[in-house]
C-alpha cells in the first residue's frame, strides 16, 4: 500500500477548514441571536408603551426614536446640523482622550519605575481620584467657560486615572528578572524601560482604553449638560427640558454608535500593537 505525501498535509489542514466552519457558524449564531434580542426589546417596547400618552412622553417609542433621527439627519436640530453636533462632542472626547492617555501613560510609568515620585506624588493622586468629577466639571465650566476648554479638561481628568492606575501596575507586574537581566547586559535605566518595561506594560495600558473612551465620551457629555452652546450633551439637555424621551434616546444612541466604532478601531488597534503575545486559548466555555 502507497501513501501519498500529500496526506499528512490534508490531515492536518482537515481540522484547520473544520475549525473555521465552527468559528464562522458560532459567529452567525451570536449575530442572530443579538439581531434577536434586539428585535425583542425593541418590540416589547413598541407594544408596550404605544396607545399611553404619558407612557410615550415618560418612556418614548423606538419608532419616536426613528423619527427623531430622521428629522434630525434631515432637517437639522434646533442648534445646528446633526453633524456638527457630533463633531463638537467628538472633537472634545478625541483631544482629551488623547492627552489624558500620554499623561496617564507617562506618570503610571514614572511613577511605577521612580520609588520616591510614587511615595510623593500618591497620596494626592488618590486623592485627586477621589473627588466626584461633576463637582469638577462645574468648576471647569465656571473657570474655563461654556467652551471646549472646560469640556477637554473634564475628558482628561476622567480619561487620565484609568490609564494611570493601569499602566502604574503594570509597571510594577514587570518579570524582575528580565529588568536584571537588560541591566546585567548594559542597558541603561532608560533603555530598561522603553525595551522592557513599556512592551510588557502594554496589554494593561491597552486595556484601559477600551475603557478610557467611553468615559472620554461620558466627560464630553456631562460637560456640555453642565454648561455648552452645542453638542449631544446640549442635545440631550434641550430634550429634558422640553420632556422629549425620543430626543434623549436619539442622543445616545448616536452616542453608542460612536462608542462601537471606537471600541472596533482600538481592537484594531490592540491587534496590530500587540501580535506578540501567544495566541489566546480557545475552546469551550472556560
Amino acid at each position: 500500500m502507497t501513501t501519498r505525501i500529500d496526506e499528512p498535509v490534508r490531515a492536518a489542514a482537515g481540522p484547520t477548514r473544520r475549525a473555521r466552519r465552527r468559528r464562522g457558524s458560532r459567529t452567525a449564531l451570536v449575530h442572530a441571536t443579538q439581531i434577536a434580542v434586539l428585535v425583542v426589546v425593541l418590540g416589547g417596547w413598541q407594544l408596550l408603551v404605544q396607545g399611553d400618552q404619558k407612557s410615550i412622553v415618560l418612556y418614548g417609542l423606538p419608532s419616536g426614536i426613528y423619527d427623531r433621527l430622521r428629522a434630525w439627519i434631515t432637517e437639522g436640530t434646533a442648534i445646528g446640523s446633526l453633524g456638527s453636533q457630533i463633531w463638537t462632542t467628538l472633537q472634545e472626547a478625541l483631544i482629551g482622550f488623547a492627552i489624558g492617555t500620554v499623561l496617564g501613560i507617562v506618570c503610571g510609568i514614572a511613577l511605577g519605575r521612580i520609588r520616591f515620585l510614587s511615595d510623593v506624588f500618591g497620596p494626592f493622586i488618590k486623592v485627586l481620584n477621589a473627588i466626584p468629577r461633576i463637582v469638577l466639571g462645574s468648576v471647569f465650566v465656571l473657570a474655563f467657560g461654556l467652551g471646549l476648554e472646560s469640556k477637554i479638561l473634564l475628558v482628561i481628568v476622567l480619561v487620565f486615572f484609568g490609564v494611570f492606575f493601569n499602566a502604574f501596575q503594570g509597571t510594577r507586574e514587570v518579570d524582575r528578572n528580565f529588568i536584571a537581566n537588560a541591566s546585567i547586559l548594559g542597558a541603561s535605566r532608560w533603555q530598561v524601560t522603553r525595551q522592557v518595561v513599556l512592551p510588557s506594560a502594554f496589554t494593561w495600558i491597552i486595556a484601559s482604553l477600551h475603557v478610557s473612551f467611553g468615559f472620554a465620551l461620558i466627560g464630553a457629555i456631562v460637560g456640555e449638560f453642565l454648561g455648552g452652546y452645542a453638542g449631544l450633551g446640549v442635545l440631550i439637555k434641550n430634550a429634558q427640558g422640553a420632556f422629549d424621551a425620543n430626543g434623549v434616546w436619539a442622543a445616545m444612541v448616536i452616542m453608542a454608535i460612536v462608542a462601537l466604532i471606537a471600541e472596533w478601531l482600538i481592537t484594531r488597534l490592540e491587534r496590530r500593537l500587540l501580535r506578540w503575545r501567544p495566541t489566546q486559548l480557545t475552546g469551550p466555555d472556560l
